[in-house]
């Protein structure tokens, strides 16, 4: 009996994955495409003497939040006017917004690049590399 269980579970399986086999070659094809992107990005940044710069600003920018639009009475006219909020501040322009994010963020990445020296000491040999 234990085995009819089996090959009746085995059976489902294979339909399930028969009837969902485009959904799944859709997804693994797009595992593949980002993996191959991704080790191509790799490659172009072991020629770039910036790619480190690049990189700590891309990990400052994924600790920051994005820019929220709001929908806000104006206190003069009293009509719905769109601000823009981030970090709790409320920004009349995008552009203000945007300016006050891009400085968070190069905070953040100068904070990176201040605590390097005392992180390269305790590796002892004060290189980046693996000798």
């Amino acid at each position: 009996m234990r085995d009819l269980l089996y090959m009746a579970a085995l059976v489902l399986i294979l339909v399930f994955v028969f009837g969902y086999r485009e959904r799944i070659l859709a997804v693994l094809a797009r595992f593949d495409r980002r993996n191959v992107e991704r080790q191509m990005e790799q490659l172009q940044e072991r020629s770039d003497p910036t790619a480190h710069f690049k990189h700590t600003l891309k990990l400052a920018e994924e600790q920051v939040e994005e820019i929220s639009e709001i929908a806000v009475s104006d206190e003069r006219t009293a009509t719905p006017v769109t601000r823009y909020l981030f970090q709790g501040e409320t920004f009349a322009t995008r552009m203000e917004a945007e300016k006050a994010r891009a400085e968070t963020i190069g905070q953040i990445a100068r904070g990176f690049y201040a605590e390097l020296p005392k992180a390269l000491a305790a590796r002892g040999n004060g290189k980046l590399g693996r000798e």
